[in-house]
């Protein structure tokens, strides 16, 4: 491991004396997410292995070219999981890529975000320094959180070499709820929930067959997810039987590998948009035909639409307090993906491109990954 580690630092360092852009890649199972990728490629996946795993302490610790499937089966071997289900997508996902693109399953709303459960990282910076911040237990920051600032960065501030993680125990019972409703039913019926203490873990509307459906997820203590399940009724699935047809399989929502997602392939001029919003906002105006798969409780909606919708969109999300942005750029137009990651203050702008300078003065890391400008 130190040899690669070595090998790394090494081309980072060639790299910045030469200006010659870096694009750092794992698994590439995000590369479709993004303005774009540029530079010479730069495999994290020499920097493999689990480096400390304490079960009784809640905490793992990983390089960042592990396989995320490896991590995940080590958790589970001792009944632990990562609450947030980082999204596959595909096979070959890493833990520093998880992290660097800051990406949270369905049980975001609930359990947190990737960034919370981040406790430290060891990185290369822009000039070939070695730097690690945070360490092994949640009370361990002093001055600038720089490890979660890691989460969500998509490399363009330094290349993750090592990850440490707070874990969770696997909740002892689980039970998904079906109830045919219509969005704005759906969406009342989750914020009355939300004011309940209901072990509320994840939830999924989409029209399925036609028909609005809505799936909930409980997880917790055996008692509570029973009481649930009599007082919030509706229909209990079998979690057995909840596979990608029959009728949700949350794995697949968390991957988009639900028929939902699948829609786009007969339709390359859509591209898939993703509405960050407040949970309470209410039921939006889309274009026509355009129906959501909404998730986290309502924070979270899906649209399939073409980049001629945009502004619409935009402009339907910023009504309530909420954004906007190209998920997965249309296949017919993969240009559409232009500006997703653009801040609209000028200010914030300013605020990231310090940031940028700061990790990263040469600018060789992932260039145009998430701005125009760098």
């Amino acid at each position: 491991m130190d040899q690669a580690l070595a090998q790394i630092t090494e081309r980072v360092r060639a790299a910045v004396a030469d200006q010659t852009p870096l694009r750092i890649r794992g698994g590439g199972t995000k590369d479709f997410h993004g303005r774009g990728l540029h530079g010479d490629v730069l495999d994290t996946r020499l920097l493999s292995g689990i480096t400390s795993y304490e079960p009784s302490e809640l905490v793992i610790t990983a390089c960042a070219g592990t396989p995320l499937a490896e991590l995940e089966a080590a958790l589970a071997a001792k009944g632990q999981c990562l609450p947030f289900e980082p999204p596959h997508f595909s096979p070959g996902a890493t833990v520093g890529g998880m992290v660097a693109a800051g990406l949270s399953g369905p049980a975001r709303a609930s359990v947190g975000a990737v960034r919370d459960y981040v406790l430290g990282v060891s990185l290369i910076n822009g000039r070939a320094e070695p730097l690690t911040f945070g360490g092994q237990v949640m009370k361990n920051v002093a001055g600038y959180d720089v490890s979660r600032l890691m989460a969500g960065s998509w490399g363009t501030l330094g290349l993750l070499t090592e990850v440490s993680l707070k874990v969770l125990p696997v909740a002892p019972a689980e039970a998904t709820l079906r109830f045919e409703c219509n969005q704005a039913d759906a969406l009342r019926k989750l914020h009355a929930w939300g004011g309940q203490p209901l072990p509320l873990n994840a939830s999924c509307w989409l029209q399925d067959g036609g028909v609005g459906t809505l799936y909930v997820r409980l997880r917790g203590a055996v008692a509570a997810v029973q009481a649930a399940c009599k007082s919030m009724g509706g229909t209990r699935l079998d979690n057995a039987t909840t596979t990608l047809n029959n009728p949700l399989d949350w794995s697949a929502c968390r991957d988009h590998t639900l028929p939902w997602f699948a829609q786009r392939a007969q339709q390359p001029d859509l591209a898939l948009w993703r509405l960050s919003l407040p949970a309470t906002a209410p039921v939006l105006a889309l274009p026509a035909a355009a129906q959501p798969l909404v998730e986290w409780h309502g924070a979270l909606r899906w649209v399939q639409a073409p980049a001629s919708a945009g502004d619409a969109l935009r402009a339907a999300a910023e009504a309530v307090g909420g954004s906007a942005s190209v998920f997965v750029a249309a296949s017919a137009d993969p240009e559409s993906a232009s500006g997703q990651f653009d801040p609209k203050s000028a200010a914030l702008a300013k605020i990231h491109a310090r940031v940028k300078q700061a990790f990263d003065p040469a600018g060789i890391f992932n260039p145009g990954r998430l701005a125009a400008a760098w």
